[in-house]
């Protein structure tokens, strides 16, 4: 009597090759089977063996959809199959469906021509094992543990290495085909079990569950993950896909600085290395970058070459954490909610499926809407992300991976504290190659005469050098060759400016350029100077709301209710003339895209929210100044003004970016009046300090503007935005101070101590007012303080300042006053 192993070799080299030889048998959905497929079929025994293949009729074959087919072929041809005999076949047959659907995703041709290569000769073996019932279990739990999934991946490696891959490659193309068979082999069981007795009943209802879990992935991927590299460049015909450059990264120690031995390494190859790196699967994967850098494209391009190179060994899954809305004290919470898809949604189990090991990208650490807006909340999610990948790397049932970018300067005060399980690295400006290597992409998509003229701008020697420093950076090298092209950029716009100076001309440039040449037909006509300057006031209004809101999306509706009477003209003519929204249909040419949350924009890139904000901070700051009538006081009085700070300043810490756009818009303005300006907000900060306007017994303005962004869903309560107007108001005053000892004319009639003088005369040698400012703040939520004036108080006069009890760890005090 033959054995069970004999009966399953018999029907594999005699039985199926005749059972595909009928074409109802075999045609189904799906890609006609390659020659390669056939040939691991051959390899592993389904189609006679390496010795003495059958030939079988490529046209028509396909192997999708015949694994539960042959489960039922074998039921008939034996009586009875088992347990054993089943997944035998299923997870053979399901292995060469796996294959063929990784080959058909392979887009690299160099890599299909040699896996087209692959000769079922070279097999080292047959490939028959024998199983029992718990190794058949086993598989239907998790196929790429068992000893069938060794044996099968043992052949194709081999193979495959024969062919011309290298070992890497080789072992990574049997990896994907080995995650991706549990999916078809169960699924062929469980259809099966309609016909076959001793598989009824073993997935029941479950099976429906699973297809429906990868529907929901499948669907994820396409249409979310796929589509990111083909979105448009702003308002461009081409997408980030076709201007795209791999970029350089900079391994960084666990304290945050240059690891000197280490060199800079390509981004991507970092990634996926790490990604694949047996004894670092307890690390995160840890991106930092200035503004513009090209974090978040990075994200979805990689997210992106994952799911085409390494799916479904890892499954990417990308997440702006600036959409997150909520976060949980417990991690998988917040990613469950974040990512709200059915795989997610209908199984609480979904973390620990062995069968699936998710790559979360989580973009933008800095853009975090955190409740009360702290680097305390940063910390916090820094350390359950740290948590939660130790927990992966301890578990086997999960197994994922994170990957997480921001801004480096959002580190600044937790550096300290940071999880030792933090891989690290800074993204690299761009060097000449990866530039080189843009322009050849940027001349497929304008010509090669515009490329090289806006090149022989960069390399002209009246060209500054802070702008090539500049055009290293990805957003601001698109948006100087974009304008370039549009002849809107020249050598002599960029005379006399620094560093800052540069960036501000060229995002104004870029401002003027999208009002110009980039807008909406809004209006149907041409558009005046009054017109230009009130869309110019609806952007800068729509970059305080953005940030006001968050950092991340403004309501359409709080934009409106910002806008001066004359904006509000235009807005209507629009209205009549075009019907609809003319405000949203204005706002989508100006790098904003709708939001996450109905009615709702943001900006395409953080970077312009904070210049526009900037933009609006400045225009009050000058009309705060301006003289009064003959002269006399000033035209806005200071009732007015008061409103106005809190209005425009009431809500989280200014950042570093805008207090540096601001600076740089106001110092080259002839509306700056620096002294007037120190003055009015210095006689502001007195009385802040001393409660005056949280304490009035009318309705306040921390209640008044705590109600407007209430009717915005921006909750904020009187305290937090009386403690915020009070500390960004406090952080301009140390601006100007900086400003003015750095300069000459103005160092002895600027000057702010944030503790007030201490009194002398009277016997007293130190101040409490800064250190009660500091516990006031930090009655929102321990840290405020630090967390929003730490950065700003280098070369700060702190003399006198009793500051005992006072937590100022991770603040900047550079070059700070000090003495009692």
């Amino acid at each position: 009597m033959a054995t069970k192993l004999e009966k399953l070799r018999n029907f594999f080299t005699k039985d199926i090759p005749d059972f595909l030889k009928k074409p109802t048998n075999t045609t189904e959905t799906g890609a006609e089977v390659s020659k390669a497929s056939l040939e691991l079929a051959v390899a592993l025994g389904l189609l006679g063996t390496p010795f003495a293949p059958v030939g079988v009729a490529v046209a028509g074959l396909s192997f999708v959809g015949l694994t539960a087919k042959a489960i039922k072929f074998y039921q008939e041809k034996t009586g009875e199959a088992t347990l054993e005999e089943c997944v035998s076949i299923a997870a053979r047959v399901a292995y060469v469906e796996s294959f063929e659907r990784i080959l058909n995703t392979i887009e690299d041709k160099d890599l299909l021509a040699k896996v087209g290569t692959i000769h079922a000769r070279e097999a080292v073996a047959e490939g028959f094992i024998d199983i029992n019932e718990e190794e058949a279990r086993k598989a239907i739990t998790c196929f790429r543990e068992t000893k069938l999934a060794q044996e099968f991946n043992r052949q194709l490696s081999y193979i495959l290495k024969v062919a011309g891959l290298g070992s890497t490659e080789a072992e990574t193309f049997t990896e994907r085909v080995a995650w991706n068979t549990q999916r078809y082999m169960n699924q062929a069981l469980a259809e099966a079990g309609d016909t076959v007795k001793n598989l009824a009943g073993l997935f029941r209802d479950g099976w429906r569950k699973e297809l429906e879990k990868y529907q929901s992935l499948d669907e994820y991927l396409e249409k979310q993950i796929a589509t990111k590299p083909k979105e448009k460049v702003f308002a461009e015909k081409f997408t980030f896909k076709n201007i795209y450059v791999p970029l350089q990264a900079q391994p960084l120690d666990t304290n945050g600085q240059k690891d000197s031995k280490k060199q800079p390494i390509d981004l991507e190859t970092w990634a996926k290395d790490l990604l694949q790196d047996s004894n670092k699967q307890d690390k995160v994967l840890f991106i930092q970058g200035g503004p513009g850098r090209g974090k978040s494209v990075f994200c979805r391009m990689f997210a992106d070459l994952v799911r085409r190179n390494l799916y479904p060994i890892w499954t990417p899954i990308l997440i702006r954490l600036r959409d997150i809305r909520t976060f949980e004290k417990n991690f998988e919470n917040t990613i469950s909610q974040a990512v709200d898809r059915d795989f997610a949604k209908n199984d609480d189990g979904w973390l620990t499926d062995k069968n699936i090991r998710y790559l979360f990208l989580l973009d933008g650490f800095d853009e975090l809407l955190m409740e009360k807006r702290t680097s305390d909340g940063l910390e916090e999610f820094l350390k359950q992300v740290g948590g939660f990948q130790e927990s992966c790397q301890r578990n086997p049932e999960k197994g994922h991976r994170l990957l997480i970018t921001g801004r480096t300067l959002a580190l600044q005060s937790i550096e300290r504290n940071m999880p030792a399980n933090l891989e690290r690295v800074e993204i690299l400006p761009m060097d000449e190659e990866i530039q080189e290597q843009w322009f050849e992409k940027w001349s497929a998509q304008v010509g090669k005469d515009k490329t090289l003229v806006f090149q022989q701008f960069l390399q002209n020697q009246n060209c500054p050098d802070r702008v090539r420093e500049l055009a290293k950076e990805p957003l601001l090298l698109y948006l100087l060759a974009a304008m370039h092209r549009d002849g809107e950029l020249t050598v002599e716009m960029f005379a006399d400016a620094n560093g800052t100076q540069a960036k501000i001309l060229i995002y104004q440039k870029s401002l003027d350029w999208v009002l110009t040449e980039q807008r909406p037909e809004i209006l149907n006509r041409e558009l005046t100077e009054q017109d230009t300057e009130d869309l110019r006031r609806i952007l800068t209004e729509a970059g305080l709301c953005v940030v006001q809101s968050g950092g991340e999306c403004a309501a359409i509706s709080m934009i409106e209710k910002r806008l001066d009477d004359t904006a509000k003209d235009l807005l209507e003519e629009a209205r009549k003339r075009i019907g609809d929204n003319p405000l949203r249909n204005a706002l989508a040419a100006f790098y904003l895209q709708p939001g996450k949350q109905t009615g709702s924009v943001e900006f395409a890139h953080k970077s312009f929210s904070e210049f526009l904000c900037a933009e609006r901070l400045k225009e009050s700051l000058e009309n705060w100044t301006e003289p009064g009538r003959k002269g006399r006081g000033f035209n806005i009085q200071q009732d007015q003004m008061d409103w106005e700070i809190y209005d425009l300043l009431g809500y989280g810490g200014l950042t570093l970016e805008i207090v540096e756009y601001l600076m740089g818009l106001l110092t080259v303005s002839n509306e700056f009046r620096p002294v007037q300006l120190f003055q009015r907000l210095h006689d502001f900060y007195l009385r802040w300090s001393e409660g005056e306007f949280i304490d009035a017994y009318t309705e306040t303005l921390p209640q008044k503007k705590s109600r407007q962004l209430h009717e915005q869903n921006i909750s904020l309560g009187q305290r937090q935005i009386d403690v915020y107007t009070g500390l960004n108001v406090m952080i301009l005053l140390l601006e100007l101070h900086r400003y003015a000892q750095e300069g000459k004319d103005l160092k002895k009639q600027i000057i702010f101590y944030p503790s007030g003088q201490a009194d002398e005369q009277y016997g007293f040698g130190f101040t409490e007012k800064l250190l009660r400012i500091i516990n006031y703040s930090d009655c929102i939520q321990l840290g405020t303080f630090n967390s929003v004036v730490g950065e700003f108080l280098s070369g700060a006069d702190l003399s006198g300042a009793y500051l005992s009890g006072a937590n100022l760890s991770g603040a900047d005090l550079s070059g700070a006053n000090l003495s009692r």
